[in-house]
């Protein structure tokens, strides 16, 4: 391997152009703006001090733009994350003590290391587990769930933490009496703020205007005496360095969350990372080293108070939109960040939780996906109701166990699909030499004493029963006249042991009925198997052909007189 494949920053910086100066910069102080109000918002939602969602949007964002192969990806603090944070500690320890500070800390760490094996040993197609229904009924519900967490602050009521909606809903209806409308009224401003702006022009940042409107509506009408709730005192400074601390019960009770976070916050990643990628043809982006570059970026993140981070789509299609072009404006964002630790943080003191909170609303409800559920409605019956039986699990059950079931339900899907595989009784298209599925196409000629099937799958353990059951079923459809049966092995990429031996079984089932087996279209992988198994040799090396037509001519050919009564039969129907 190249050092520049595994430090991409040695790809860019050392042909920088001046030309990109203007772009990154503008991209970077732009995103870094939007980070100061969500960072502290999604601190929030994974059950943090605010600050701790700018700690996170410092070394993280520095690290990956020295390992990330995306020039665009902006990194940092998401709702997603902070949420599936906060519900795998919140059962550990009590939202922002010391103890849950530092699992969350632990927890960024083992995401990391997680997320740097996986790309170091090359196993970022573990992902392709969860596949996009699931991610986008999973997304949605958690939308919902984080999204609708956020009313105590809105409302300026005390609803206890849940991570089920039904139970947020009930809550807040049962203390409706006790809306702060004060608190409302800000925070309906915040939101109606924010959607204005965005419409107007994506690139202004609506969430710091937001922030600067709820800090002079507390600050010029003293709400905080109508009860009004702030963040308060933020403290200054950069984080210091802590090495997290942890027990075995520790790492045992988070490693499930932290494999989970590793997973789906590289599937949000490299999802955006690869959609921005398409616009921009100056590189490519690894998925790999993506894991490399997001793993290195939560392990030395959480040597410096981080939680865990990964790459947001907002801020990414912002970072696009405003001129990015390197990773110098990730670095640029960081720095920001940093000033504002050093010198800006009191003036923070006046926000209200309450403008956060219409920060994360605008930003989750965005998440919602509507036009895929419609889409999968008309396309693919089976993955909507998939990304349905996602979403309302993680609704009704929580987040860990709706990312669960929709592991659970991928996994079902690709092992019913890979069992039942489709397969295909071919015809042949009059006067040509070509053969097409007789269920798709009309007029297709078929011969009795020929039946020429083709399996759309590799040949494996698995679904070794139905390819059998699949030719017996038509064999028998054809009993007493069946003389050949061509298997089209074109898309039979390859076979295992189990595959050879069902091979071998059809083989030995059509000998019985004295009707011959032809092999065509077999490709090289499956064509080595067949020969370490010697199964060439056992069913005669005489018996493969390149082609379909090539295998019925050599038929007739040995068959004359069976050839001359179909040409007659043909002739007289």
């Amino acid at each position: 391997m190249r050092i520049k494949d595994f430090l991409p920053i040695l790809d860019w910086l050392p042909n920088y152009k001046t030309s990109n100066l203007q772009g990154d910069l503008s991209a970077g102080l732009t995103v870094g703006v939007m980070l100061i109000p969500q960072g502290m918002a999604y601190a929030m939602i994974a059950g943090l001090p605010p600050i701790y969602g700018l700690y996170a949007s410092t070394i993280p964002l520095i690290i990956y733009a020295i390992l990330g192969t995306s020039r665009q990806l902006a990194v940092g603090p998401v709702a997603m994350v902070s949420l599936l944070t906060a519900a795998g500690i919140g059962a550990l320890a009590e939202g922002g003590t010391e103890t849950y500070i530092m699992l969350a800390v632990a927890l960024a760490l083992f995401v990391g290391v997680i997320q740097f094996l996986l790309g170091v040993f090359r196993l970022g197609f573990l992902v392709n587990f969860l596949s996009h229904p699931v991610i986008s009924g999973f997304t949605s519900a958690a939308a919902l769930i984080i999204g609708l967490s956020q009313l105590k602050h809105l409302l300026g009521v005390n609803i206890p933490r849940s991570h089920h909606v039904h139970e947020i809903l009930l809550n807040a209806v049962q203390q409706f009496g006790e809306v702060n409308w004060y608190t409302f009224g800000v925070g309906i401003g915040g939101i109606l703020l924010i959607k204005g702006v965005k419409k107007i022009n994506k690139a202004i940042p609506g969430p710091l205007l937001a922030v600067v409107f709820g800090i002079a509506a507390v600050y010029g009408l003293g709400l905080v005496d109508q009860g009004v709730k702030i963040v308060g005192t933020v403290p200054e400074g950069l984080p210091s360095f802590v090495i997290p601390t942890f027990s075995s019960e520790d790492f045992s009770a988070l490693l499930p969350i932290a494999l989970t976070i590793a997973l789906v916050s590289f599937m949000e990643s490299i999802a955006v990372a690869k959609a921005i990628q398409a616009k921009h043809k100056n590189y490519k982006v690894s998925a790999n080293q993506e894991l490399i570059g997001l793993g290195a970026a939560n392990i030395f993140g959480s040597l410096f108070q981080s939680y865990p981070v990964t790459g947001g789509f907002s801020r990414t299609a912002v970072n696009d939109q405003a001129g990015a072009k390197t990773g110098l404006a990730a670095i640029i964002s960081a720095v920001l960040i940093a000033l504002t630790l050093l010198f800006l943080t009191p003036l923070f003191y006046y926000l209200p939780k309450a403008i956060l909170a219409s920060v994360i609303m605008v930003a989750v409800f965005g998440l919602i996906d509507f036009k895929e559920a419609k889409h999968l409605w008309t396309t693919d019956r089976a993955d909507f109701w998939m990304l349905i039986a996602t979403f309302v699990g993680t609704l009704s059950l929580g987040i860990e166990q709706g990312i669960l079931i929709g592991v659970a339900l991928s996994l079902g899907v690709v092992i019913f699909r890979t069992t039942m595989p489709h397969f295909a009784v071919l015809g042949r298209i009059p006067g040509e030499d070509h053969y097409k599925n007789i269920n798709r196409f009309d007029n297709l000629e078929q011969r009795e004493d020929i039946l020429i099937m083709r399996f759309d799958a590799r040949l494996y353990f698995a679904n070794v029963n139905f390819f059998k059951e699949a030719i017996e079923a038509e064999v028998e459809r054809r009993k007493g006249k069946l003389k050949l049966l061509i298997l089209d092995a074109n898309s039979i990429n390859s076979a295992d042991s189990s595959g050879l031996h069902a091979l071998e079984e059809i083989r030995a089932f059509l000998a019985s009925l004295n009707i011959e087996f032809y092999m065509t279209s077999v490709k090289g992988p499956l064509r080595d198997t067949l020969q370490k198994g010697h199964f060439d040799e056992k069913l005669g090396k005489d018996k493969f052909f390149m082609h379909i037509q090539t295998a019925v001519d050599n038929f007739d050919e040995k068959n004359p007189q069976r050839y001359k009564d179909y040409v007659l039969q043909t002739n007289l129907d």
